[in-house]
């Protein structure tokens, strides 16, 4: 091996190494997640979730304003939870990036 080629695969070799000795204990089970959610993208019925409202439970049509509100907290708190997995999973808390990657998941439907 040449001595440039020998410096990048060093290089690479150490990148990798400091990369993946910070990565936190839900690092991978957040990305394969992420991909998942990614590539839902084209499907209509996939995206965050939320309760059924008391007024939809009573029969009350919502409107066009009522859903674009419900859309918009719904993705919000879709976003809230995954990035406090990842702010958990960076921190080394593995029970608490768990659980939020859990709550994650329950507020994004992927089907």
């Amino acid at each position: 091996m040449n001595r440039p080629t020998a410096a990048v695969v060093a290089g690479a070799a150490l990148i990798l190494s400091v990369a993946s000795a910070q990565a936190g204990p839900c690092t991978a089970k957040i990305a394969q997640f992420e991909k998942a959610v990614r590539q839902s993208g084209n499907n209509p019925i996939a995206g965050p979730t939320a309760s059924q409202t008391i007024g939809a439970q009573l029969g009350h049509q919502p409107t066009p304003g009522s859903v674009r509100r419900a859309e918009a907290g719904a993705q919000a708190t879709f976003q809230a939870s995954l990035a406090r997995a990842k702010r958990l999973d960076a921190r080394g808390n593995r029970a608490g990036c768990t659980s939020a990657l859990a709550e994650a998941k329950r507020r994004f439907s992927l089907q």
